[in-house]
């Protein structure tokens, strides 16, 4: 193994293991192997310049930016109520409200952490305000926050798109169904729940609190119509639909819910570029990570030592995905798509795997790590929301891992579900 080959993996293990930050570990690497190879300094900054150069990734500060200005326009708060009309009167019915706001938040914010907190901050305390237990009501709002990632529009999908160079809307479409059924499961593991610990039932909602609720929520309801209406309208791009959606958002949130001020849009904006900026630092610095991979022809040789040594297709992919499951419960995820992407996507097509059924298959991988112990980011996100410890939130979080963990197998291995809405693309 070459000198950049023990750097870029022995080295960035033992950073990691020393508890070095990602970007940093990284970066450190990529400078190290500059260093000790001889390669000129400018690869760095030009890496570093050139990874975050692309009109989709536009998308990601956008979409963050509108799931901050939903929160603090009201919105969020509009869509659990009126998820709470529909289904709070099921056996969890605190449970399935959580899980229908998230997925309705979702198609709007396309953002797991942006989704977990917004969800999160008003159902984690009003289930505990029932009886819930803390740890559940934490684990539960972390796994609904989750499906973002699934459900178009998606910042995961827009990362996977620039990284594999496909189609944005094909990949969107890809999540349909893979994220509705992982919502489906998280259904059944709440209704088990509550048959289990006899949780608390409230009264069905008659017709007027659901009219009440729909006309109180229509503004944000309409908000997923229009982005994902104008994307496969053909009026707008997926990147433009994130601009979109913050207009939207904030027109809404000044002229109509008037919960939002002028002086407001300082601390907003800040919030949303806070967690940009991680985003966008972690794939600047992976881009350099990723040159020197392709430079020692990783990806190639990887793909080709599986390929001479696994003939089976079902058996490779059960292999990528526990070992995507694994490396997400100890890395952040969008750096293992970065870096690992080029030799994902050599490994696909070995075997010949459609592209965007492929794209499902990582994405969904990524879904779940966010919610895996013990550094999944949306974990943390719920945990500052409860003031829970890691261990207490992980204890209630496993059953719905495994349910979530199913749903990766079936579509992994039943195309259909990731490939049911390509004509529409």
């Amino acid at each position: 193994m070459s000198i950049t080959a023990w750097f870029l993996t022995v080295g960035f293990a033992a950073l990691m293991v020393l508890g070095v930050p990602f970007v940093f570990a990284i970066g450190l690497s990529v400078v190290a192997v500059l260093i000790a190879v001889d390669i000129p300094d400018i690869l760095l900054p030009q890496t570093l310049i050139g990874g975050t150069q692309s009109f989709s990734l536009l998308g990601i500060p956008f979409f963050m930016l509108a799931g901050e200005l939903m929160t603090a326009g009201g919105l969020s708060r509009r869509l659990i109520g009126v998820a709470d009309v529909f289904v709070r009167h099921l056996p969890g019915g605190m449970g399935h409200v959580t899980i229908l706001a998230a997925v309705i938040f979702a198609a709007i914010s396309g953002s797991a952490p942006a989704t977990t907190a917004a969800i999160g901050a008003i159902m984690i305390p009003a289930m505990i305000e029932r009886g819930y237990d803390a740890g559940y009501a934490t684990a539960l709002s972390v796994s609904a926050g989750v499906l973002a990632p699934l459900i178009p529009p998606s910042i995961a999908f827009v990362i996977w798109g620039v990284i594999a160079e496909q189609s944005i809307a094909k990949l969107f479409l890809s999540g349909v169904v893979p994220g509705l059924v992982m919502a489906a499961a998280l259904v059944v593991v709440v209704a088990l729940r509550a048959k289990r610990d006899q949780l608390p039932r409230l009264p069905r909602a008659s017709w007027s609190e659901i009219r009440t609720a729909v006309n109180d929520g229509k503004w944000a309801l309409l908000a997923p119509l229009i982005v994902l209406g104008g994307i496969y309208a053909g009026v707008f791009t997926p990147t433009e639909a994130a601009a979109v959606a913050c207009f939207y958002s904030l027109a809404v949130g000044l002229w109509i819910e008037r919960r939002i001020r002028l002086s407001d849009l300082p601390r907003i904006i800040l919030a949303a570029m806070k967690i940009s900026a991680i985003v966008m630092a972690i794939i600047a610095v992976s881009g350099g990570f990723g040159v020197l991979v392709a430079q020692e022809q990783l990806a190639t040789k990887m793909a080709t030592f599986l390929g001479d040594n696994i003939q089976e297709k079902w058996v490779m992919l059960l292999l990528l995905n526990v070992a995507f499951f694994l490396l997400a419960a100890v890395m952040d995820e969008i750096a293992i798509m970065v870096i690992l992407g080029p030799m994902l996507i050599a490994i696909a097509n070995k075997f010949g795997i459609d592209p965007i059924h492929f794209g499902a298959i990582i994405v969904t991988n990524v879904s779940i790590g966010m919610a895996a112990p013990p550094i999944g980011y949306c974990l943390f996100v719920g945990m500052a929301i409860s003031g829970l410890s890691l261990a207490r939130v992980a204890k209630a979080i496993w059953p719905m891992v495994v349910a979530m963990l199913v749903v990766l197998m079936l579509t992994t291995y039943v195309p259909g579900f990731s490939l049911a809405f390509q004509k529409a693309a």
